[in-house]
């Protein structure tokens, strides 16, 4: 049975439970503010939301976590100090020197921006963050779950976005800023590995006198430093975003999914349902990591889908990779949704996340059926991570959309699961 189907009045009841959703975001941006991970806001906002959800869920509990929040995307600063040191080492004639600070440079962009870990986070404090569960359970048997989530957290302001946005009238000085920091590196990479190839690996500045090109490279090298100290300015760690879109959205959402069930008193015959709203998104997933971490899912057939930023109607699309496309997410939660959406009336593409992750990643990792949902601007859009994602940037047009595709998704897994893999095909249509 369809959303449509079993919801007297749709139509109505989809607009009552948008304007629930719009409202709670804008009476958490009013009373909370900018939510960083593991501050009193994010714990504020998060006891806000289980309010919402005592009134429509059999049990909501908070789950805490330790967290340090200035660890991800600190690398960025980490990456920045090696590569001045690597361009002062080979100016002095010590390539192997400045070939292994690259190289650990390097490392820690693979394993804090490519996949994630917490590989610094000992040396940065940390705090206390939380999530919040909330379950409402079925009319029947328990035989599936679907876990709806959303993350009550906001990001530090990536000052690149804001000022290309500003100054430039374009986002993608972002992107720019980033292929220009990479493009340093790997320079002073091949700069090094062809000064180790020449001897000047220990050999000292006096080595550089039968090197006169190596010389010319030292310069240039060193010359690059100055335009590589952007990245020191690439977040502010001062000014933390009000978030309304990202992700407000996505909390309230998915809890006026449950909210109308409750409100309607009407249960899924065999799935329970989920409300997951995370804290610690926007610091590396770690709310999620240790959702999925802490719980066992074996007892019944589980999805989990990361509803993430409902805002721009023309961007809704269904996310089958994630974390810079390192992650698959499994096809028969896409297909899932794809077919849903349908239901709802919207053809809505697969994409590809091609900078970033979403906490449906953190799920996939962990060996679950999962995908991301979202309706983003991928450019990436003027108020991703700057002080324009207020509760007056709201498009209750998207957020109803969404809500709308979300319910249709929850009443087909209820009513079929998940089909098997043979002869569902996913293919990104769109990059995001």
């Amino acid at each position: 049975m369809t959303a449509r189907e079993r919801i007297g009045n749709y139509p109505s009841r989809l607009r009552e439970y948008t304007n629930f959703a719009v409202r709670g975001i804008k009476k958490v941006c009013e009373a909370c503010g900018p939510r960083e991970c593991g501050s009193e806001a994010e714990w504020k906002a998060q006891q806000m939301m289980v309010k919402d959800l005592e009134t429509c869920c059999d049990s909501v509990v908070t789950e805490e976590f330790r967290t340090a929040p200035r660890a991800f995307l600190g690398w960025i600063s980490i990456c920045v100090v090696f590569g001045l040191l690597s361009a002062l080492a080979f100016n002095f004639g010590y390539a192997i020197v400045s070939l292994v600070l690259l190289g650990l440079a390097l490392l820690m962009v693979v394993l804090e921006f490519l996949f994630y870990k917490q590989a610094i986070d000992f040396m940065y404090r940390k705090k206390t963050s939380h999530n919040v569960v909330g379950v409402r359970k079925p009319a029947g048997e328990t035989k599936r779950r679907i876990i709806l989530c959303g993350h009550a957290d906001s990001a530090y302001e990536w000052r690149f976005t804001y000022w290309g946005d500003k100054y430039f009238h374009t986002t993608k000085l972002l992107v720019l800023v980033i292929a220009l920091c990479f493009g340093i590196l790997f320079f002073g990479l091949v700069a090094s590995v062809v000064g180790l190839a020449a001897g000047l690996g220990w050999a000292g500045r006096a080595a550089f006198a039968d090197h006169p090109a190596l010389t010319v490279i030292g310069y240039i090298f060193a010359g690059l430093m100055l335009p590589m100290m952007l990245g020191l300015l690439f977040k502010n760690n001062k000014r933390v975003v009000m978030g309304a879109n990202d992700n407000l959205s996505g909390c309230f959402t998915s809890m006026a999914v449950a909210k109308l069930l409750g409100d309607q008193d009407l249960r899924l015959d065999n799935t329970e349902l989920v409300v997951l709203c995370s804290g610690g998104e926007e610091c590396g997933l770690r709310g999620a990591k240790a959702y999925v971490k802490d719980h066992d899912f074996s007892d019944a057939e589980t999805v989990f889908l990361s509803l993430d930023t409902m805002r721009d109607y023309n961007d809704i699309g269904i996310y089958i990779n994630d974390m810079t496309m390192t992650v698959k997410h499994d096809p028969r939660v896409c297909a899932l949704m794809k077919k849903a959406a349908n239901t709802a009336g919207f053809d809505i593409p697969y994409c590809s996340l091609f900078l970033g992750a979403s906490d449906a990643a953190a799920a996939s990792q962990a060996g679950l059926a999962a995908a991301a949902f979202a309706a983003m601007d991928p450019t990436p859009a003027a108020y991703y991570h700057t002080r324009l994602d207020t509760e007056k940037n709201l498009d209750p047009k998207t957020v109803e959309a969404c809500l709308d595709i979300a319910l249709e998704i929850v009443h087909q897994f209820d009513a079929t699961g998940l089909e098997p893999f043979e002869g569902i095909t996913v293919k990104a249509e769109k990059m995001g």
